[in-house]
Formats: structure tokens, sequence, C-alpha cells
């Protein structure tokens, strides 16, 4: 009960800290600065389910998703999207998760205006909300004011802003930087084009094109080229399988399901 109670007044003081930040910042669109990107990879609705292994064990489900409505943020209209991980209950006896990623990406640059994080992994819990200020290369958040480069992303907002790039023309090994915003630091990353593949998955084979992102080694990951992530070879780029190795074992994630697309699914192989 205590716990609970410490968690919602948490949680409170981070929704009244959003709206103490909104109000100190009105950007502007009419003299906006940002870049202007077309989205051609996700809409309203979209909802993405993948079924997540530890080792040969269904460990967890996650949902990525993005609302239904447009949020307006400071006078920029936003895709509000987010990215939700939950262990199953009979896993919770190992390992327990609890994970919420929300981020607001606004329309026009494709960056994200506003973050939030909630993260439970068994006795581990921590918090975060950051508002950007893309054009002055600053950001806000529980500790203060930070600097940051123009177009830094998040977790959630960076999954999404790199299904829109256009890798047609990529060559292999070829590294396509990224700043990722992560625990009150900014990461200067990247991520190396592998190729093409098709895979074999829940809803058929699937032609992808394959991604390793350079990681940030933390308390999960035990190097920074342990993951790959092969997402659909058509204009949705939507993730189909990641696969990365932690501190202790392997995970796998794979799409279940997936609903509301924007652009045709024909990286499906028809049978």
């Amino acid at each position: 009960m205590k716990k609970n109670i410490i968690i919602t007044t948490s949680a409170a003081i981070l929704a009244i800290a959003a709206m103490s930040f909104t109000q100190m910042e009105q950007p502007d669109n009419k003299t906006s600065t940002l870049r202007k990107l077309t989205n051609t990879a996700f809409k309203e609705g979209e909802k993405i389910k993948f079924r997540a292994h530890y080792g040969l064990i269904h460990a967890a489900n996650i949902t990525m998703s993005v609302d239904a409505a447009v949020s307006n943020i400071g006078g920029r209209n936003a895709y509000s999207v987010h990215c939700e991980g939950e262990t199953l209950k009979s896993f919770d006896w190992a390992y327990k998760v609890r994970d919420k990623f929300q981020s607001w990406i606004d329309q026009e640059s494709l960056a994200p205006v506003r973050y939030a994080k909630t993260v439970r992994e068994n006795k581990y819990y921590d918090e975060d909300l950051a508002i950007y200020m893309q054009e002055k290369k600053k950001m806000r958040n529980s500790d203060g004011e930070m600097s940051i480069p123009t177009y830094t992303q998040d977790i959630a907002s960076a999954l999404f802003y790199t299904r829109n790039l256009d890798f047609s023309k990529a060559t292999v090994n070829q590294l396509f930087p990224i700043d990722v915003y992560l625990d009150n630091k900014v990461y200067n990353l990247n991520f190396a084009y592998i190729g093409k593949e098709t895979i074999s998955t829940d809803l058929g084979k699937v032609k992808c094109i394959k991604l390793r992102p350079k990681l940030v080694v933390d308390r999960v990951f035990k190097s920074s080229n342990d993951m790959t992530i092969w997402v659909s070879d058509d204009l949705n780029k939507m993730p189909i399988r990641i696969q990365t190795a932690i501190k202790v074992g392997s995970i796998k994630v794979d799409i279940t399901s997936y609903e509301n697309l924007k652009n045709p699914f024909t990286a499906l192989v028809k049978k």
C-alpha cells in the first residue's frame, strides 16, 4: 500500500511538472526553423504486438502503438507513440518487468517534443519526464536543463524516426548516426545497415532490411554490438524481429500481429 502511494504521488508530480514545462515553452509553428520530413511509415491508430522469448521461454509481450488522435504540444501537432513491455505472470518470479515509454513526436520534423518513461524491473524502479526544445538545442527534465544536439531522439521516438529513413541506396555496413537521450544523458550513437534477408515469422515469410544499432552498455547489455533488428522491406519498415544478447542469456522478440498500417504490407511473401 505504501509503495503504491509513493508511485502514485511520483506520477502526479511528473504530471504537474509536464504542465508547468509546457506553459513555460510555447514553440511557434509559424516561426519554426526545424526540418520538414514526410512521414511515410506510420499513422494514427497503428498497433503492433510482439512476443519476447528469454532463451526458449515465452517470457513477455510487447506493444508498439500510435494514439488514434494527434496531440497538440505547445502549438505543434505531435504523434503520441507508446512502447510497452510486460513479462507474463508465469515469468514474474524470475524477472518481473513493467516498462512503459511514451514519446510525442512533432509531425513536421519527426523529432520528439516530450518524453515519459516508467520502468519497473524486479526491485529497480525509475521514471523520467523530459521536455525538448529542439530549436534551442536544449531539454529540461526533473534534474534541470541540459544542452542537446538538434533532433535528439529517445528510445520510443527513435524507433518511429528510423522507420522513415531511406535504405534503398544504402551499402553494407553503412552507418546512420542518431543522438539518443536516456537517463539524463545524450548518447551519440549510430546503427549499421547489414543488408536484406527473408525470415520466417508467425505471419509467414517476410522480406526484411537488417540493421544493427549501437547499444548503450548498462545494467542490461554487455556489448554495444549485441542487437540485430529486422524491419519489413516496404514503406512501413515495421519491426519484425529483434534479437539481442544480454548479460544473462539472450532475448528474441518476434512480431505476432499488426493493425492499421499506413501502407500495404508488401514485404509479406504471398503463399
